[in-house]
């Protein structure tokens, strides 16, 4: 494992590259994260790829969900917020001016901490955004990628023969695999998951995590999780968050089991968090 680190102290920053075999999907340099005059995150440097499946962890209000916001821009829907440094997508500068967020957020999708599935239909759930983005051309191509994204999602058997049944009539477990398979139906590049199994049940949530492990290695994926058990059987790649800093970053079995900060070590020890 290749690491580069700086003065934790004055940097604050910290970039991990893991043995990776590809170029980073999602490369960040320095980014901090300002709401108003307070400094949210600060000065993180990652890179992301798609043949791993990332985690950040850390205690509540650490910046991970902060800094996941920042990879599609979702930040700038809060009108206080600011970022500095650079996030580049496939070494596209995604806060560049001529940057297209619509387009971007249809490459970056997003899967809440809440289900949100739209209040119509669940074939409409997930032919809305190929039909606003162009990406068929007719209804058979359209019914197509419902039933492609349903199989991915590992909801088709489930739903197939109640399509035109609302996607809130559905159970949570069931809400979430929607909304994954309504960010898959665009054909995006990667999938940001936000505490994705914090408002499920142990079952559902065994279903979401199987489904990570089955989407990795087609889209790049990174999730915040509040738990790390969760964090140890879905990653293969974790970042450590505290108090807005990058702490560590690199396997998830080195994070887990010989961790080289004290802090880490404190927080999977249960000493914190």
């Amino acid at each position: 494992m290749v690491m580069e680190q700086t003065d934790l102290a004055g940097g604050k920053s910290l970039e991990a590259e893991a043995d990776a075999t590809s170029a980073p999907k999602i490369s960040a340099k320095g980014v901090s994260v300002f709401y108003g005059d307070k400094k949210a995150i600060d000065d993180v440097s990652i890179n992301v790829h798609t043949e791993h499946v990332t985690a950040f962890i850390g205690p509540s209000g650490c910046g991970k969900s902060t800094f996941l916001r920042t990879l599609n821009r979702m930040n700038d829907t809060i009108p206080s917020a600011r970022v500095e440094g650079t996030i580049e997508l496939d070494g596209e500068d995604i806060y560049h001016s001529g940057m297209d967020v619509v387009q971007l957020r249809a490459r970056v999708g997003m899967v809440f901490q809440k289900p949100n599935p739209f209040p119509k239909s669940i074939y409409e759930n997930i032919a809305y955004g190929p039909r606003i983005h162009g990406l068929a051309q007719g209804k058979n191509e359209l019914d197509q990628i419902v039933e492609r994204s349903l199989h991915r999602a590992g909801l088709w058997e489930e739903v197939k023969d109640r399509l035109e049944d609302s996607g809130t009539a559905l159970s949570g477990g069931q809400q979430q695999r929607l909304c994954i398979a309504r960010a898959i139906a665009v054909d995006p590049e990667v999938i940001l998951m936000d505490e994705p199994c914090s408002a499920l049940d142990p079952i559902a949530t065994a279903k979401i995590e199987e489904l990570i492990d089955e989407l990795r290695g087609r889209y790049a994926i990174v999730i915040v999780t509040h738990s790390m058990q969760q964090a140890a059987r879905v990653s293969q790649r974790t970042a450590f968050f505290h108090l807005g800093n990058l702490v560590e970053y690199g396997h998830t079995s080195d994070i887990f089991t010989n961790p080289r900060e004290k802090k880490t070590q404190d927080y999977i020890t249960g000493r914190y968090g």
